[in-house]
């Protein structure tokens, strides 16, 4: 090797290695900014999380939220103007497809503030059957609520056993209403008809055998472990901010806030029957699902003392000049031929004035507030669905969490999509 050449072997694995050391730095740097870089992530609007067409814009660090964004919309329902275009008994079928999952609490709910507007009050007897279908409604839907949200973060066996008693109350409706899912049981004044023969009886079976069933869900679910990792501590909502977002229903008693409306405002006689308003304090998904759990302890003790105190009598407000004559009069006699045609047609004439009825409905507080000019058709319905407003807090509540945390928080704020794109 000549002097050159052993002078400039030396100099090149520098080089070399110099180059190597800025290449890695290089990949290194290149590296950390692309760790850095945040991704966005539509989740839905067809998604089996979400409950529906709810398309949340998820803004990630890594598996961690940033910004979340909930899009609603996607429904394009207009019941709030299809209302204004139709007598108010025309309306209460829609009103079942608000909180699908409730049909019978939604009917009471629209049904109480037209009575109220019209300044009826339903006979004892009416106003417990009411009260009976409300509360069978608040169990159907806190089973799927449980249930759905327990099988959200891996509980299968529990969806399946919330599920079998919701079949035995859609069995009961059918034999009440005439049909299991979208009932339209409720008219303005009173129901379609009064409690079947029999009815009782296979109510108070099924009150036994759901009694059973909710102990061996919380058996189920209330100590294991893993239902309680994925739940406890996650998504906590403070009482503060639950007020401050309007949240009502289940979703704000978990949060501490003892406010039911069927106890600070009692209506349909709720004041005269004894329960408890279930409330936790932790604000988490595992509260939000206690809460739940208990509430349709206490409907099964609310409907127990119906079925002990329901009075005789009619269930229906008997006005005759505002509600429809029996069919057997109708088919036997002009006048009421006449007058029969006139409610149907022209609808029951309103006086003008403007009512709001808030009504506690298993997912919150379900509002109607009505403008009427008088007639049969109200000018204004504006619908308050405790399902949007509870969605509000979102954007706040899933900030900073797992995104596998995403189907645990929905689950537990039990909303539905029909209600939210009303």
């Amino acid at each position: 090797m000549s002097t050159k050449q052993a002078y400039e072997a030396p100099d090149n694995a520098a080089k070399s290695a110099t180059a190597a050391n800025n290449l890695q730095s290089d990949y290194q740097s290149e590296t950390d900014d692309l760790m850095g870089e945040k991704m966005t992530l539509n989740m839905g609007p067809s998604h089996p999380a979400t409950h529906g067409v709810l398309r949340l814009i998820l803004e990630l660090e890594g598996e961690t939220i940033t910004k979340a964004e909930p899009d609603i919309g996607f429904l394009h329902r207009g019941d709030e103007k299809i209302a204004e275009n139709m007598h108010y008994n025309q309306f209460i079928p829609y009103t079942d497809r608000l909180d699908y999952l409730a049909p019978l609490a939604n009917n009471v709910a629209y049904a109480c503030a037209v009575e109220k507007l019209l300044g009826w009050e339903l006979p004892p007897r009416g106003q417990a059957v009411r009260v009976l279908a409300c509360e069978l409604a608040r169990i159907s839907s806190h089973m799927l609520g449980v249930g759905v949200c327990a099988m959200d973060v891996g509980a299968m066996t529990v969806f399946l056993y919330t599920f079998n008693e919701r079949e035995k109350i859609y069995n009961l409706c059918e034999q009440l209403t005439g049909a299991r899912f979208t009932t339209s049981y409720t008219r303005i004044g009173g129901q379609i008809r009064d409690l079947p023969e029999g009815f009782i009886g296979k109510l108070e079976t099924f009150l036994d055998e759901c009694t059973v069933q909710i102990d061996e869900i919380a058996a189920l679910l209330d100590k294991n472990k893993i239902f309680m990792q994925r739940m406890c501590d996650v998504g906590v909502i403070s009482s503060e901010d639950a007020i401050s977002y309007g949240m009502t229903g289940p979703n704000l008693r978990a949060s501490g806030v003892a406010r039911d409306l069927r106890k600070d405002s009692p209506y349909l006689g709720y004041e005269k029957y004894d329960f408890d308003v279930p409330v936790a304090e932790e604000g988490d998904c595992y509260a939000r699902y206690q809460v739940r759990m208990e509430e349709m302890r206490q409907s099964i003790r609310i409907i127990r003392q119906v079925i002990e105190t329901l009075p005789e009598g009619p269930v229906n407000v008997i006005d005759p000049k505002s509600t429809l004559p029996d069919k057997e009069r109708v088919l036997m006699s002009m006048e009421e031929l006449i007058h029969h045609f006139i409610i149907s047609t022209q609808g029951i004439d309103a006086p003008e004035g403007e009512v709001y009825f808030g009504h506690e409905n298993p997912k919150g507080e379900l509002g109607f507030y009505i403008h009427s000019k008088g007639g049969g058709v109200p000018h204004r319905l504006k619908i308050r669905s405790p399902s949007f407003v509870n969605l509000s807090i979102c954007a706040e509540l899933l900030k900073g969490t797992m995104i596998s945390d995403v189907p645990a928080i929905l689950g537990s704020l039990d909303f539905v999509m029909g209600e939210c794109d009303r």
